[in-house]
């Protein structure tokens, strides 16, 4: 049979990019097809409002070029997305119909439409982190008499520590963990990655003080939520925002910032910067896939840039009054 005349639906083509190509094919990590599974939820909705029709009843053709670029103006200006959730859900798109293609070849002008959508550029934001006395701030503020103040200072604890991400710490078991003569962390990253990282030993008592008051076995979350499971990323910003209002109270510099666990990671590269740790140990400290992306901790450094400055001896410049050379000049000059 001629595969140019297959058509195949595309309910059963989203199903079998999920379930085949993706879960089978590609073993992509559950964070990316839950990614991708939001996308399409996301898409579904917005085409039963703007088309009228359930997802049961859409066709690969409904998905053109103008559909899909309403859907991502719709994402920014309705939903009030940044650029970058933007392209994380382009991004979802496009894998799909470069899937499609392959099992729909009359629909490949179409998908090619799709395909030539480009990413949005976008300036990135100056990285955000904390001093030692801010950071020592949110450390000292919960009250660990109380179970859930108890888990907060040692969640904050190996986050500063450990510079994971919060998905890493959220999804922390007891048996990732080594404490005694030389306590470590093992930490289950993007990309399937794995990278063991050593904790100090401030940081293991206060693991072993936590053990001794939760009692957990071997599978058990280091981080439970109230109800014994694993802590969500949503539960981790929460606590975090409560405590920081709580330090602000004794460290005014915190008040009105929006500080997240990413911030913390933030934090913990910058420190490590500024004592003189090389920056590909910080790479694969943070278990960035690109050095390149470390050196924007180099470039948020102020204080190192103006410590370079000063080695530099300046040069003398003769003062002048400068004087455009006609006025064409003068105009292009002061666009």
């Amino acid at each position: 049979m001629n595969t140019s005349t297959v058509k195949v639906s595309f309910p059963s083509l989203l199903q079998e990019f999920f379930t085949q190509y993706l879960a089978t094919q590609r073993n992509v990590s559950h964070q990316t097809i839950v990614s991708y599974r939001d996308t399409f939820m996301l898409l579904f909705r917005f085409a039963e409002q703007q088309l009228k029709k359930m997802p049961t009843v859409l066709l690969l053709s409904d998905l053109d070029g103008p559909f899909i670029l309403n859907f991502l103006n719709y994402l920014e200006q309705e939903r009030h997305v940044s650029i970058r959730t933007r392209n994380c859900r382009l991004a979802a798109i496009r894998s799909f119909m470069r899937y499609a293609s392959s099992k729909d070849i009359a629909s490949l002008p179409l998908i090619q439409r799709v395909l030539a959508i480009p990413m949005k550029r976008f300036d990135r934001p100056a990285i955000e982190f904390l001093s030692r006395e801010e950071m020592q701030a949110i450390l000292d503020t919960p009250d660990i008499a109380t179970w859930s103040g108890h888990r907060d200072q040692v969640l904050f604890s190996v986050l500063y520590n450990t510079g994971a991400r919060v998905s890493e710490i959220a999804g922390l078991e007891v048996s990732h963990l080594t404490l005694g003569q030389s306590p470590a962390v093992l930490l289950h990253g993007k990309g399937r990655k794995q990278r063991t990282m050593p904790l100090w030993k401030s940081t293991a008592r206060c693991i072993e003080q936590w053990f001794q008051r939760t009692k957990p076995n071997t599978n058990s979350p280091v981080f439970p939520n109230r109800f014994g499971g694993h802590i969500s990323r949503s539960g981790v910003e929460n606590r975090l925002k409560t405590q920081v209002i709580k330090a602000s109270e004794r460290c005014p510099s915190l008040r009105g910032r929006h500080i997240s666990p990413h911030t913390l990671r933030h934090t913990t590269a910058m420190h490590l910067l500024q004592s003189g740790v090389d920056i590909t140990v910080i790479a694969l400290w943070l278990g960035h896939e690109s050095p390149a992306t470390t050196h924007l901790y180099m470039e948020a450094d102020l204080a190192m840039k103006e410590k370079t400055l000063d080695k530099l001896q300046q040069p003398s410049v003769s003062k002048s009054r400068y004087r455009a050379s006609n006025n064409l000049l003068a105009f292009l000059e002061g666009l």
